[in-house]
């Protein structure tokens, strides 16, 4: 099993060269679907399978069990099931489909996340910014009792504000590690609207920038046309 991170094709290229007919490859990464599809058709001509395994459960799957989103030919994925039960919770792995469905699937839930991820942010900051001084670690934990918005991800947020209720020390760089950039880039392929999920990555872009070209541009136009002040 290729661990956790993208396959690369030499990886492939060298197991491929060892295994024996009937041996199967399966990538536990993040690699793009359709790379999935060309690899399970290149190995199948070499007697060999591929099922590629979407991973998802954070640096706490380790203790918890990871939810596996599988793709690849249903009877590879049976022999295979006893080592996929072995790593996911109870019903936490399901065979969602053919080679590359199941990479897919964990694309579409990245781009899920982002767009989750910013719903809090924006949220928490707008309370960090109310006249009311509200204690945002305990309104967190308290969504997380029933509230329709709690998640892991809420909990998460709950023991971060915990431990730094200003988040001081954090620069507002926010990294994309490509599943968002996919899922939008199949949207647009598709002509499926997911204006969220869009947004969601944009704002990622836009938390890397200093001294923003546009910004600069917005603030001399408004100079320009109606001659308010800017700031040197």
């Amino acid at each position: 099993m290729v661990p956790a991170g993208e396959a690369t094709e030499e990886t492939i290229r060298a197991l491929a060269d060892r295994l024996a007919p009937d041996d199967a490859i399966i990538d536990g990464g993040n690699t793009h679907y359709k790379d999935d599809v060309r690899r399970a058709r290149e190995l199948a001509s070499r007697g060999l399978a591929y099922v590629d395994a979407g991973t998802s459960g954070g640096i706490w799957g380790l203790a918890n069990g990871y939810c596996l989103m599988v793709g690849g030919d249903k009877a590879v994925v049976e022999r295979l099931a006893p080592l996929f039960a072995s790593l996911a919770p109870p019903e936490g792995w399901m065979h969602v489909g053919p080679c590359g469905s199941g990479h897919y699937v964990k694309m579409v839930h990245n781009g899920i996340e982002y767009a989750m991820m910013q719903g809090y942010a924006e949220g928490f900051e707008l309370m960090s910014a109310s006249e009311f001084e509200l204690d945002l670690p305990r309104i967190a934990a308290l969504w997380n009792r029933g509230s329709v918005v709690r998640s892991w991800l809420l909990e998460l947020t709950a023991d971060a504000l915990a431990a730094n209720p200003k988040l001081e020390g954090l620069k507002p760089y926010v990294e994309d590690s490509g599943e968002g950039r996919w899922t939008v880039l199949d949207a647009v392929e598709k002509a499926v609207p997911a204006p969220t999920i869009t947004a969601a990555l944009f704002g990622r872009f836009r938390s890397r920038r200093d001294n923003s070209f546009a910004d600069r541009l917005l603030a001399a136009l408004r100079n320009a046309f109606g001659g308010h002040a800017v700031r040197r």
